[in-house]
């Protein structure tokens, strides 16, 4: 399993106070908003392949590991196909494959114009990302919803394409307790640029501390990674990095 892309990551002030971007904000929003909704369509019309593992990160522990495939059937819906039964060495805790589908099954985050609407933004300043330019916002809820989940957090917008290429945060809900009842609520997923043209979420990692009776503290990790994008007619077809991509490739 490869480390993750060499990105430090910034955490943002509660009320943060930058000087103005060289473009107004709304506009930085309106434009990124669109690339996601280009993005989302691309996403959903690649099969690829996918990687689950949690690591118990302490002395003595041990991991779990699954590998499997995204892909679209006739009727247009998505599913996740184990290509091989999970590994586990795991020493303090223990993780299925339906928890693995209830972790995959945490809402991909596009933020597209039918989904801005829902959301506040406040322009948080510029960071250097790698070797990207971006630009920070801080995600918000308007009003949280009995029948969806959504995202709050930060974006980092790339100030060149004005596309998302990195997010971190968590999945929120109107209904105490709603969703998921595993580790790993805090969420960072870096972007890959495929072909060039999209920037695409192919690296998740998530960090959490349980409690286990006669154990104690268990400090767990998550890492999901996406390869070997492909369109479901042309199986040779497409790649996990692009070319030309300004992100530190995640090599195999």
């Amino acid at each position: 399993m490869a480390p993750p892309p060499k990105f430090e990551v910034k955490r943002i002030p509660s009320v943060p106070h930058p000087g103005p971007p060289p473009i107004p904000p709304n506009e930085i929003v309106q434009k990124f908003a669109a690339n996601e909704d280009i993005a989302r369509k691309v996403y959903d019309s690649y099969d690829f392949s996918q990687s689950v593992s949690i690591e118990e990160l302490m002395k003595g522990g041990g991991r779990f590991s699954v590998s499997g495939e995204m892909y679209t059937k006739p009727d247009g819906k998505r599913y996740w196909r184990v290509g091989q039964n999970p590994e586990s060495t795991l020493k303090f805790t223990s993780f299925s494959l339906e928890d693995v589908r209830t972790i995959l099954d945490q809402p991909l985050f596009f933020l597209t114009p039918e989904e801005i609407g829902h959301y506040n933004f406040l322009y948080a300043g510029q960071y250097k990302l790698d070797q990207l330019n971006t630009y920070v916002f801080q995600v918000k809820p308007k009003l949280l919803s009995t029948k969806r989940v959504l995202f709050q957090g930060v974006v980092y917008v790339d100030d060149q394409d004005l596309a998302i290429v990195e997010s971190y945060g968590k999945f929120v809900s109107e209904i105490p307790g709603s969703g998921q009842q595993l580790p790993f609520k805090m969420f960072d997923t870096y972007r890959e640029n495929l072909q060039s043209k999209y920037w695409l979420p192919t690296y998740t990692s998530s960090e959490d501390i349980i409690s286990i009776k006669d154990v104690g503290q268990v400090h767990l990790r998550l890492i999901i990674r996406a390869t070997d994008f492909k369109l479901p007619s042309s199986p040779a077809a497409g790649t996990s990095g692009a070319a030309g991509s300004r992100l530190a490739p995640l090599a195999d």
